[in-house]
């Protein structure tokens, strides 16, 4: 690698998806020009007020080491009065030099605090204006990246007033002021709007109000991500969605492909251009910009929708090999998608879906336990009957006649001197006893 790469540096937003299997070929993308061992560092701060810290903490550094190929640390959330000294030092000196840092999901507010208290603001804002390593700043972390903040828990899980924080201003430094706004397609309320990182259009369009007339809202679809090169100032939206720059409800829209130089972004956020823009293809840093190679793999409610409709499909055909498979499909997805920082992204719902199909296999599985006994047996008894009778008649060639066609059905009869038994064929030999669930010899 040669020194001009690895002082190349990039600011990546991400708009979720940041630890699920959408994300992998972007984050091999950005870590596949970093030196052998390069400092790769997690900031655990955004959720470092959940019990659950440790956890998730773990499930991103796997995420990385197994997807990713990239070991990591994570710089800890710890009190303020554990953060004095040497020990602030060395984790502010730590993230400086780091060539790879990674935040993610949880609170922008809470985030905003302890970095502030840590003194880790200045150091994030120094590797953009330097143009140090890969800054990877995802859903509550992207929140804080603009001049204004947007405190997603507190206006929609507690209810206060939706109001701007003072955020880190990393975009600052390039001459892009927004407010940074993650979720921003999300619509997981269905009959209710919860676009815009679950602001819905009322809420934005007041806060909107708020901003100076030279700024706008940098929203950021789910899915997607915007990557800047800081040594080219360039732009690049990969993957599902779009990024939309937003000045008093007017959108523009930049869709995934899309590369555009930052001083066109700039003008679009102060005002001076309006409406699409025609964003050129270019090569970002040496790398393609390909949009059906952006949009990435299937969502986790488009993966746990196709297997759901596979599984239905197969039912439908009596295709029961098919509905094992879809069943199967869905957990390797989920298990794909464990390792999400993000747990409220669908899992339980995917879990329940998987749960579902499951149950619907009981009545046929059930079915086909009990059908050679009930049903079969129910056809082949008046057969057998009547070869019997053949047999006592002397009719041996109608008989044997019968019996071949029974084989060639897959059912063996054998003759003894008491009565004629009957055995299912497992290609071309008899179900032994103790095979699956074997169906005994039937008079």
């Amino acid at each position: 690698m040669s020194k001009v790469d690895a002082e190349r540096g990039l600011l990546v937003l991400m708009g979720s998806g940041e630890t699920s299997p959408t994300m992998v070929t972007l984050h091999r993308e950005l870590v596949a020009h970093l030196p052998p061992e390069p400092g790769a560092v997690i900031l655990e701060a955004p959720y470092g007020f959940q019990v659950n810290r440790d956890d998730i903490s773990s499930r991103a550094r796997d995420y990385f080491r197994r997807s990713v190929g990239l070991t990591a640390v994570v710089a800890p959330d710890a009190d303020a009065g554990a953060q004095a000294g040497s020990d602030a030092d060395g984790v502010r000196d730590q993230v400086r030099r780091a060539a790879w840092v990674f935040s993610g999901p949880g609170s922008p507010s809470y985030a905003l605090r302890r970095w502030r208290a840590q003194g880790l603001g200045e150091i994030l804002r120094e590797r953009v204006r330097r143009g140090h390593g890969v800054t990877v700043m995802a859903s509550a972390a992207a929140c804080t990246v603009g001049f204004a903040a947007l405190p997603v828990y507190e206006v929609y899980k507690a209810g206060h007033p939706a109001v701007w924080l003072e955020g880190l201003d990393l975009l600052g430094a390039l001459g892009v002021p927004v407010a940074v706004i993650p979720h921003y397609d999300n619509a997981e309320g269905g009959t209710h709007d919860t676009r815009f990182c679950y602001l819905g259009e009322s809420r934005l369009a007041a806060l909107e109000q708020d901003l100076p007339e030279d700024s706008a809202v940098l929203g950021i679809d789910e899915h997607t991500a915007v990557i800047i090169d800081l040594e080219a100032s360039l732009a690049r939206v990969w993957g599902r969605g779009a990024m939309t720059v937003r000045r008093r409800g007017a959108n523009c829209l930049v869709p995934a492909g899309s590369v555009l130089p930052l001083e066109q972004l700039r003008d679009l956020v102060v005002g001076k251009t309006v409406g699409q823009v025609p964003a050129p293809r270019a090569t970002l840093a040496g790398r393609g910009t390909d949009a059906s190679a952006a949009r990435g793999p299937a969502t986790l409610q488009e993966a746990v929708t196709a297997s759901e409709s596979r599984f239905d499909a197969a039912r439908a055909a009596q295709d029961a090999e098919g509905m094992v498979e879809a069943i199967l499909e869905l957990e390797a997805v989920i298990a794909a998608w464990s390792a999400d920082m993000e747990e409220d992204q669908g899992g339980e719902w995917a879990r329940t879906v998987l749960r579902g199909m499951i149950r619907q296999l009981t009545q046929p599985a059930q079915q086909g336990m009990l059908e050679p006994e009930h049903t079969l047996g129910r056809i082949l008894d008046p057969l057998l009957s009547m070869r019997r009778h053949l047999r006592s008649e002397g009719a041996y060639e109608l008989a044997d006649q019968l019996r071949e066609i029974l084989a060639a059905g897959g059912v063996e009869i054998r003759d003894t001197a008491e009565a004629s038994l009957w055995q299912l064929l497992q290609g071309d030999a008899a179900v032994p006893p103790g095979s699956g669930r074997p169906v005994p010899p039937r008079e």
